[in-house]
């Protein structure tokens, strides 16, 4: 039931978003050096959405609540680069940002949930309920405080859940489906073909020569509207490094020790619980029976016999090859009175028998170690390192922005940088999003200049390395460019149209071979050394390995004929041959009558679609503000508990 219960709640997350994760990059567009927070407040908030904002402390709670649950979801430990692999700080954060934004919509349109509305929604969750019917509010408040959840929070998450919906319901309610769509959609999830086909990908071409100058002087002019130099822009920089300011910080034992006793619930290692089971089912047979059954193993059990074996020998569970053991995460997913017992068992304890709906368990906890704050020894170095980074963090943006006022006051950063003692440097003609390796491989100090008028002087830049302030002196147009300065462009350009060519001739040859007395495929592949591949159940809107997915290609293999040896199709690497083995086309009479429910199905993804457009344009109207030192510092002190 727990497992239930648990799959239930996760969808009670703050919001169940119906917006596409497609949304997210556009939050950190918005960032930059615009996105900053200025003066002594912007240490209490990590962004601020219009009039709100989201503090330090609830995007922490949020952050170290995401990462627990993903560790008991994979039930493993995790670390540091498989969290910034599933860039799941920018995931959280966009997440608090898209409820405020929506929150704000409703309260604009007058949209909200009742305590009637909420109430329905409890009610109507399956873990709430027993043979059909509520378990009461005494019992579902039970059921929250045993899973560490308040009933208030629970009950707000479910009150921002349906007013989100309802907003989302209003802005899209009207949005049309027409039949010809809803075909066409039917057809991608249940049409399909069985297929196989061979690539002759030109990166397997050899040309007998290199092109001469005349063939790619040729080329370049027939083909000059395809070669342009982009915009690029220059500006005066000044970027005060992080790890330039550190030798101005000694950070005492004294510090140390007071950040660890103000912090320690940032260095908790939280309560290991290991459990093993035995599990025998009745579903089907004599309860008697089994539960006798089950009284001789825990006998068996207490004289001494190892748990483990039993568990393989009788154990009627998931775990059972296993021995039993359900490890430190997923016996969470066992049943309400089987966790209460294990809340109740010391390390090393075994339960009497435990009567289920379907069975009986007998559970041992193998581990249990109390939550602990890891040692001061144990974490100096990372206590060390977050005092850096917020020292030499601060005074980096206390003498960026007394530098962009002298800037701005003076229209000339470079004479108040000079006057100030700090170096300026010019940049490089740049395009937009460029990085300059050095101290802003993200590009965002590119992105700034091309928001910049000539003259301009920017807001401050953060990046992971410093923080910066830059003032717009060039602008390169764009403008066609000259063979010269694109001629490895063009030498490119030309092999690839040279041995597509050549990959034109091939295919044609083994369409020959192929159609000549009906030869195998496999076969022709490897005779000339090209891939051979095999598909079963190949739909609209898949991918075809080693091609991608090309909807020209898509529309031509759904009209073949079964068993044909298609002409070649081209794609942007090579050609493929295909033979069409097997297809299912779909049933008109089915279709008609699962016409409205496909219909139902397809408005929904059009109205995430929609809506996603939509929020995007809200975050331009409400204005975005996101503190990126603080962001930073904070994803670091916590990440830096996960480093191995």
């Amino acid at each position: 039931m727990l497992k239930a219960m648990r799959k239930n709640l996760k969808a009670l997350a703050p919001t169940l978003w119906l917006v596409i994760a497609a949304f997210i990059i556009t939050i950190f567009a918005v960032w930059g050096g615009a996105g900053r927070i200025a003066g002594r407040r912007a240490v209490d908030y990590v962004a601020i959405i219009g009039k709100e904002k989201i503090s330090t402390e609830l995007y922490r709670r949020t952050l170290l609540q995401r990462l627990q649950n993903l560790r008991n979801q994979l039930n493993k430990e995790i670390n540091r680069q498989l969290i910034e692999q599933l860039n799941i700080p920018q995931e959280i954060l966009n997440r608090m940002i898209q409820e405020i934004i929506i929150l704000q919509l409703a309260r604009e349109l007058g949209v909200g949930a009742t305590d009637e509305e909420v109430r329905d929604r409890i009610m109507s969750f399956e873990v709430f309920q027993r043979n059909g019917k509520f378990v009461g509010f005494e019992e579902y408040r039970r059921i929250l405080n045993w899973n560490r959840i308040s009933v208030a929070e629970f009950e707000d998450s479910l009150r921002r859940e349906i007013t989100i919906n309802k907003v989302i319901n209003l802005i899209t309610g009207s949005i049309p489906v027409t039949d010809e769509e809803v075909l066409e959609n039917y057809k991608r999830e249940n049409e399909y073909v069985n297929l196989e086909y061979i690539i002759i990908n030109i990166d397997k071409i050899k040309l007998n020569k290199e092109p001469t100058q005349e063939q790619l002087k040729n080329y370049f002019y027939k083909n000059r509207d395809k070669y342009t130099i982009p915009e690029k822009r220059k500006g005066a920089l000044v970027f005060i490094k992080f790890e330039d300011l550190k030798p101005e910080f000694t950070i005492t034992e004294e510090e140390i020790k007071k950040y660890y006793q103000e912090n320690a619930n940032r260095f908790k290692i939280p309560e290991k619980i290991r459990v093993s089971r035995i599990y025998l089912s009745f579903k089907d047979k004599n309860k008697e029976e089994i539960k006798k059954k089950a009284q001789e193993i825990l006998d068996r059990i207490r004289k001494g016999e190892d748990f483990a074996q039993l568990a393989k020998e009788y154990s009627e569970d998931e775990k059972r090859e296993e021995g039993g053991d359900w490890g430190e995460y997923e016996w969470r997913r066992l049943s309400v009175n089987e966790q209460r017992k294990i809340g109740e068992l010391g390390e090393g304890e075994v339960s009497d028998l435990i009567e289920l709906e379907d069975g009986y368990s007998i559970i041992k906890v193998t581990l249990k170690e109390p939550s602990k704050v890891r040692p001061l020894d144990e974490v100096r170095e990372i206590i060390k390192d977050n005092l850096l980074f917020e020292k030499t963090g601060r005074l980096a943006e206390e003498r960026i922005l007394k530098l962009e006022k002298s800037a701005r006051k003076k229209r000339d950063l470079r004479k108040a940088a000079e006057e100030m003692n700090y170096k300026v440097e010019s940049t490089s003609l740049l395009e937009k999003g460029e990085a300059i390796e050095e101290i802003d491989p993200s590009g965002l100090i590119s992105q700034s200049l091309f928001k910049l008028k000539e003259g301009e002087i920017s807001s401050p830049i953060y990046t992971f390395k410093g923080i910066g302030l830059v003032q717009l002196e060039k602008i390169q147009s764009s403008r066609k460019a000259e063979f010269d300065e694109v001629k490895d462009k063009v030498i490119e350009d030309l092999k690839v149209e040279l041995k597509k060519k050549e990959a034109f001739k091939l295919a044609e040859k083994l369409r020959k071979e192929l159609l000549k007395n009906k030869q195998d495929m496999e076969e022709i592949g490897k005779k000339f050394d090209v891939d051979y591949k095999k598909v079963e159940k190949f739909k609209r809107g898949n991918t075809l390995g080693g091609v991608g997915l090309i909807k020209d290609i898509e529309e031509k293999i759904f009209s073949m004929d079964l068993n044909r040896v298609s002409s070649p199709f081209e794609f942007p690497k090579g050609y493929i041959l295909v033979r069409v083995l097997n297809k299912k086309e779909i049933d008109m009479k089915e279709f008609e009558k699962n016409k409205e429910k496909e219909r139902e199905k397809l408005k929904n993804v059009k109205r995430n679609m929609f809506f996603n457009s939509y929020l995007s344009k809200l975050i331009e109207r409400i204005g975005v503000k996101v503190n990126y030192k603080l962001y930073e510092e904070i994803n670091n002190e916590i990440l830096s508990r996960f480093e191995r």
